[in-house]
């Protein structure tokens, strides 16, 4: 079987997945409003969304060991397109000319990408040198893109770009596990696996902390931010290549472009989380916007905790997000 169809499959259903436990954690935060964490935990509805999002997970792990970083990496996009219509049909009404609009923009630029970014199913890994090199370079940068308390942009870069470091790990973990020529517990998989674990928690980190300044921005920047990191560590260090030649680099060029547009869209008809959410549940309960309960997840899969993370209040008390 053609393993660009199958990193596309799983990609798919990773997407809806995702988008389906999120619009389901915001529709449960906006009818438990106030009943605190505890009694959320109790609820069958709950756990049903925690599933997706581990099953969401597991297939986009998955992805990455029949596709290539350029490939599954953009898709993660998809999760904001699935949710548009999952959150509208559950809110009970129509689809929004904005949300029509990103939707068609997201899904013809990801349609360019995925005739440069196609080839086999990837066999190279990160050697634990480049690892730590990657390690290194990312908690540098990072460093530098939160410094200060104030929730902005840079935080939402320096999301992304944690996030997206830590899809490109995983697909050496995954690789080298499966990879029969090498014991599946090698150090190599080892180490690397415990950075996927701390770059993947420090995204979930930063991008509750640049939420909390407004959505439809980092949002976006967070969601455009993942792929790049991603494609820049295939691109460079895994022997990745677009298919195509100049012409095929400049139709990524443009589908990327497009995409872009599409996700900015999508991201700008989320509603600003301040006025709406629940400091106990973390969620939001504007049911008119479907593609704001995507913060209940990391986007592109990345990480895939609920949101609910210990944040501190204007009185200096923490509470649950």
């Amino acid at each position: 079987m053609n393993p660009t169809l199958v990193a596309v499959a799983l990609s798919l259903v990773s997407a809806v997945a995702y988008a389906s436990a999120a619009v389901a954690q915001e529709r449960l935060a906006a009818r438990s409003a106030g009943s605190g964490t505890l009694r959320l935990l109790a609820q069958g509805a709950w756990w049903w969304s925690v599933t997706l999002n581990a099953s969401a997970a597991l297939l986009h792990v998955a992805a990455l060991k029949y596709g290539t970083l350029t490939l599954v990496q953009p898709l993660g996009a998809l999760t904001l397109v699935a949710a548009v219509p999952l959150g509208a049909r559950v809110a009970g009404r129509r689809v929004s000319a904005v949300e029509w609009r990103g939707t068609a923009l997201t899904l013809a630029g990801l349609a360019a990408l995925l005739v440069t970014a196609s080839g086999t199913a990837p066999d190279e890994v990160l050697s634990l040198p480049q690892a730590l090199a990657v390690a290194g370079t990312t908690a540098a940068v990072i460093g530098m893109l939160a410094r200060g308390a104030r929730p902005g942009l840079r935080h939402a870069t320096a999301a992304g770009f944690a996030s997206g470091v830590a899809s490109a790990l995983t697909q050496t973990v995954t690789v080298a596990a499966t990879d029969r020529s090498d014991s599946p517990l090698s150090a190599q998989v080892v180490v690397v696996a415990l950075f996927v674990a701390v770059f993947a928690a420090a995204g979930l980190l930063l991008a509750q902390t640049a939420y909390q300044g407004g959505l439809g921005a980092p949002l976006a920047v967070v969601t455009l931010a993942n792929p790049l990191a991603a494609a820049a560590i295939g691109l460079s260090l895994l022997g990745e290549r677009l298919q195509g030649g100049a012409a095929g680099l400049l139709l990524a060029l443009a589908g990327a472009s497009v995409a872009a547009w599409g996700v900015v869209t999508l991201s700008r008809s989320t509603p600003e989380p301040a006025a709406t959410a629940d400091p106990h549940l973390g969620g939001l309960a504007d049911d008119d916007h479907p593609v704001a309960a995507v913060l209940a997840l990391e986007p592109n899969g990345a990480a895939y905790e609920p949101s609910f993370v210990p944040r501190q209040t204007d009185s200096g008390h923490l509470t649950s997000r």
